[in-house]
């Protein structure tokens, strides 16, 4: 670990955030999403884990930041378990906002809020197996169950992007008749409440822990409101990087990053990188 270069960004505000960030380490606060970010995106979403690079490298890198926080749609639990966070003495600093930040676990003493999930996620997950068989059926679909939502995900059917096309409106149209909404993702689709997503989380984090500095890292759309609340921040003083895991599926947020790195690989070497150049030692 220790050697990877650091790369620099390719916008003034980046190279300025990252300046800030490096100057003042324990002013900054590292936003990161889970799925494609930390770990690779995988046909199963049950069999995604971290990159086993993730947590020596934020081991290293939380002792000398004022935070980081994994922002993720999936349930705060069940990305502790698969990011491997529980128990890491070094990573104390460490929170993770789950359900669009509906959640929190904090690695300092283990604790979870997660309140119950809003009625209208339970009444249209009964209602979708009608819905899918009503468009296609259910094959090759993989349905994961977030409690506070859930995702109907395309990536093993036979023509991924065909189904994907063909459950977006039934599937707003199921979110629309229980109160929900549809957050389109990397061939997914997931039903969740409204008014929280991972730029409220993200914005509400920096506020309460009066972070100096961001670097906020993602790869898909649901990203997207993380990005746009640096760049509200940024307009407001607050210095920031933004980080794309580099996908050739969502090109938009490759395109307002400041810095592309190749997927979860790419951003462990990253997280690798600012430790080491953050470290006075």
């Amino acid at each position: 670990m220790g050697s990877h270069p650091l790369p620099e960004p390719t916008t003034a505000a980046g190279r300025e955030g990252l300046t800030a960030l490096l100057e003042r380490p324990g002013g900054a606060v590292v936003g990161l999403d889970f799925d494609g970010t930390l770990a690779e995106i995988v046909p199963d979403p049950d069999q995604a884990r971290a990159h086993p690079g993730a947590v020596p490298a934020l081991s290293r890198l939380a002792p000398l930041v004022r935070s980081i926080a994994v922002i993720t749609g999936r349930p705060a639990r069940i990305a502790v378990d698969y990011g491997g966070f529980a128990g890491v003495g070094e990573l104390a600093g460490l929170v993770v906002l789950g359900a669009y930040g509906a959640e929190r676990w904090d690695a300092a003493d283990g604790g979870l809020t997660a309140p119950a999930p809003p009625p209208g996620v339970a009444a249209a997950k009964a209602e979708l197996p009608a819905v899918l068989e009503a468009h296609g059926g259910g094959r090759g679909l993989w349905t994961e169950d977030k409690g506070r939502a859930f995702a109907v995900h395309t990536r093993r059917a036979d023509d991924p992007h065909a189904a994907f096309e063909r459950l977006r409106d039934p599937l707003h149209a199921l979110a629309e008749r229980h109160g929900l909404i549809v957050e389109p993702g990397r061939l997914v689709l997931e039903l969740r409440p409204p008014g929280m997503d991972k730029g409220v989380a993200l914005t509400e984090y920096l506020r309460a822990t009066g972070a100096e500095t961001v670097l906020y890292a993602g790869d898909d759309l649901g990203d997207l409101a993380a990005f746009a609340a640096v760049e509200k921040l940024r307009e407001e003083g607050l210095r920031g990087v933004l980080v794309c895991s580099g996908s050739t599926e969502v090109t938009e947020l490759a395109a307002r990053a400041d810095l592309v790195v190749d997927g979860p690989a790419g951003v462990v070497a990253l997280l690798d990188s600012l430790a080491t150049a953050a470290d006075p030692a």
